[in-house]
């Protein structure tokens, strides 16, 4: 196990409170040990960066929303054009919300998600649901021009993937969890994840059905809140099967690297519809040892940019202020 450098909280009362600094330094990326995708492991250096300490809270979003008008993409009809063949009466505002099974079902994810009408990031669970209670919870329901639009009005920008799982490792560098190479080591829950069997049983160990308030857990290494668990979050990289095979071969250690590229990054399948797919970091409260092992640093997934859905937020990055040395 190597320890990397270690994060500094900013001083309070700058325009990037709330945020930890990165010191930056090289690591190990990926793993050989769950998903394909998430192949090779390969040294990678990051320069240092700023990151927000906890996710996007409904509240920080209520802000923003309130202070430059913004429309989220589930509050707006999708466009005839944009979804050749879409039935008519499917073009409404709405989401992707997880509804649980009454038991066992195919493990295919049309048992369990649906596409609701109204859901959107003040009606998380559809029409008739509020954000009572939930100020301190993830926003959810964001699709990617969502997350960049509030980064970039709150003079942030969305982390890349190399960022994103550097700050998640908490300076543990070859571990599977952010913790250590135990999920629950002792018993302990240190993730909102699903117990139970996932789709139709959740045990509630921990209390919460969907979605926990930031820091209701214990932070990283660095003092970073959520990176697993809870909610999956937004990265700035497309999508690509695989970390780049010529970058792990590289002779020296890549600097700052990026994922794919844009044209590449939809679904292969015949017949879908050619949506770019950003990757998504950290797992949810969804996963589940018997379905999705995704509540490590080294996970990954992809989700088109236009998709917005209950388990889905964000955080933010920034670059060293100027003047500032690391």
């Amino acid at each position: 196990m190597t320890l990397m450098l270690p994060a500094r909280p900013l001083d309070h009362g700058t325009r990037h409170e709330g945020m930890v600094r990165m010191e930056g330094g090289t690591y190990r990326m990926g793993s050989e040990n769950f998903y394909p995708e998430e192949r090779p492991v390969h040294r990678v250096r990051v320069d240092p960066f700023l990151i927000d300490r906890t996710p996007v809270t409904n509240a920080q979003f209520a802000r923003f929303i309130d202070a430059t008008g913004h429309i989220t993409v589930a509050e707006i009809a999708p466009r005839a054009e944009d979804y050749p063949g879409a039935l008519s009466e499917m073009l409404q505002p709405a989401s992707l919300v997880f509804v649980k099974p009454d038991g066992p079902v195919p493990m295919q994810l049309g048992h369990w998600w649906r596409y609701v009408f109204g859901a959107d990031w003040r009606h998380p669970t559809g029409p008739g649901s509020s954000l009572d209670g939930l100020d301190d919870h993830p926003v959810v329901h964001v699709a990617a021009a969502d997350a960049e639009a509030y980064a970039h009005w709150a003079g942030k920008r969305l982390p890349t993937e190399a960022e994103w799982e550097y700050a998640a490792r908490g300076g543990l560098d070859g571990e599977d969890y952010a913790w250590g190479d135990a999920l629950a080591p002792d018993g302990a829950l240190l993730a909102n994840y699903w117990q139970g069997r996932f789709p139709y049983e959740n045990t509630l160990d921990d209390g919460y059905e969907r979605t926990s308030p930031v820091g209701a857990y214990p932070a990283n290494g660095y003092g970073l809140m959520d990176m697993i668990g809870n909610t999956w979050e937004w990265t700035a990289d497309w999508y690509s099967a695989r970390h780049a095979d010529e970058v792990a071969r590289a002779c020296c250690v890549p600097a700052n690297p990026r994922g794919g590229c844009m044209e590449n990054s939809h679904d292969p399948r015949p017949g879908e519809l050619v949506i770019p797919r950003r990757v998504l970091k950290g797992g949810s409260h969804l996963c589940a040892p018997n379905y999705c092992q995704r509540y490590r640093p080294a996970a990954r997934y992809p989700h088109p940019v236009d998709t917005s859905t209950s388990h889905v937020g964000f955080r933010c990055v920034a670059d060293m202020p100027n003047g500032e040395s690391p």
